[in-house]
């Protein structure tokens, strides 16, 4: 008696075929279309994006590095640094709190404004849990890296997304953003600022996207946007794309009023 055949593998079921080079498309449209399934099921018509350094501590991680060091268990110049640097990390928390208790207030259809990171430690740490301490849904665009950063805990599970394409990343970054912060980075955080000013200088991003970057030393020490002005490679005109400020207070009317003016009543992602 002969044996029954077995079925030739579908297309879609092949791992070989789909982790190819061949296949590089469908990846790529999967990082959009299974995002977007996710948001719709969820009902997150749009966000407010914190970005910023992966390497910045909270206050309690960095006091207690500073007295490891102070033990003789570390660096002390380095931890005093870091309980330095903790300042925009319980800032970045305590904006996203207000700015997701806000949002909460302001209807019951959808969910508008919801806090957005890229999902790991340090500054999109700070503001996940924020967000999750006024009791609220937050978004965690990951990213496969070469050296793996683990996701913070306070992400909403439902809402945890992993890719593998930076500019899929980007694209979900921007296109459901209302507002973004940034807080004090490196190379990433950079990247993404400088794509989103060319996207507004360019008009290539039609919705308004307000930009405030916090913490103001800092800024003016890592970008001299005044020396950009001075020699002709941008307009004073483009300075103004950027609100800066040390304050939570004025971050949280600067944000809440740009969104009144300009969002509240354009609810959904627009670019």
């Amino acid at each position: 008696m002969s044996q029954p055949s077995i079925p030739p593998e579908k297309a879609y079921s092949n791992d070989l075929f789909l982790n190819s080079k061949d296949a590089r498309a469908l990846r790529i449209l999967a990082e959009y279309l299974e995002p977007r399934s996710r948001f719709e099921l969820n009902k997150v018509e749009d966000t407010v994006v914190f970005m910023g350094s992966a390497r910045i501590l909270s206050r309690e991680t960095a006091e207690a590095s500073l007295k490891w060091a102070q033990a003789g268990e570390g660096d002390v110049e380095q931890a005093q640094r870091a309980l330095r640097m903790s300042v925009y990390y319980e800032a970045a928390r305590e904006l996203a709190m207000r700015l997701t208790q806000w949002s909460k207030a302001i209807g019951p259809n959808g969910r508008r404004f919801v806090v957005c990171t890229g999902g790991g430690p340090g500054i999109m740490e700070a503001a996940s849990r924020g967000a999750s301490e006024a009791r609220g849904l937050n978004v965690g665009l990951g990213i496969s890296l070469p050296v793996e950063q683990h996701d913070n805990t306070y992400i909403s599970r439902e809402l945890s997304f992993h890719f593998h394409y930076f500019f899929m990343r980007k694209f979900w970054f921007a296109y459901l953003a209302k507002a973004v912060i940034l807080f004090p980075g490196g190379f990433g955080t950079m990247d993404e600022l400088f794509e989103l000013l060319t996207l507004v200088q360019t008009k290539k991003m039609k919705k308004p996207m307000p930009i405030l970057l916090f913490g103001e030393e800092f800024w003016s020490e890592a970008i001299n946007f005044d020396a950009l002005v001075k020699h002709g490679t941008i307009s004073a005109r483009d300075v103004e794309l950027v609100h800066r400020t040390d304050s939570v207070d004025e971050a949280f009317t600067w944000i809440t009023a740009q969104l009144q003016a300009f969002a509240v009543g354009q609810p959904g992602a627009m670019l």
